[in-house]
């Protein structure tokens, strides 16, 4: 087959190390998860990564706890940058979070990870972010994760995101949230609340998938970068 060019050619392993670590701006966390992942996907369908990251073992390329961790967590992710009619503001800008989180708030919940987008922005990212979460509860079957960790997952998260409505609620919250992210802190924008989410349930899944390779380090940091590589 080589000789017809039909060899997949695996691309350097070096290029599967996804930096996100020290952003605290919105829109620059935004634009790099939009630059990661298609480049994840693409090691994917060269073969340099085994696929979903959950069903890979010590001896495999990053297979490593670290990097399980940080590729679940950007397998979750993905469905945002897939949305065809982007609209950034809806997730990251203080004015449009109580428009993102009320359409979401009305959406019927659903347990797809295959999506079907509309064309509009605030639906299709609802439709995102459920497909996001029921993909962790997928990899955490598969992982043999714990249960209990992922039980009424769209459920947790519909009630994270009626408190965020209640905090953009309160007067002032527009300052509030440029206080925060002056001072390099996170405050409740959707982005935020959905990448803190997808971090903590691909953390369990990282822990189920390799118990004995530093689990008890992964239940003390927040983020799979602040483990050493």
């Amino acid at each position: 087959m080589a000789t017809f060019g039909w060899t997949r050619v695996k691309k350097p392993l070096e290029d599967a190390a996804f930096d996100f670590s020290g952003l605290t701006d919105p829109s620059t966390f935004l634009a790099t998860l939009d630059k990661a992942v298609p480049r994840y996907l693409d090691l994917v369908d060269n073969g340099a990564l085994l696929y979903p990251a959950c069903k890979r073992k010590p001896a495999d390329a990053n297979g490593d706890v670290r990097a399980i961790w940080e590729h679940t967590r950007l397998e979750a992710m993905r469905y945002l940058p897939l949305v065809p009619r982007q609209d950034p503001p809806l997730l990251i800008d203080a004015t449009r979070q109580a428009e993102m989180i009320d359409g979401f708030l009305r959406q019927r919940p659903h347990e797809n990870t295959i999506v079907d987008f509309t064309g509009t922005a605030i639906e299709d990212y609802g439709i995102a972010i459920y497909a996001g979460l029921n993909w962790l509860n997928h990899c955490g079957t598969l992982s043999g994760a714990d249960p209990q960790k992922f039980s009424g997952t769209l459920r947790s998260f519909r009630r994270v995101m009626v408190v965020a409505r209640q905090w953009w609620a309160i007067e002032g919250a527009a300052e509030r949230c440029r206080q925060m992210l002056r001072a390099n802190q996170r405050p409740p924008l959707v982005f935020f609340l959905l990448w803190a989410e997808c971090t903590n349930l691909a953390r369990e899944i990282a822990i189920a998938v390799a118990p004995d390779d530093g689990a008890s380090r992964l239940k003390s940091v927040h983020d799979p970068e602040d483990l050493a590589p």
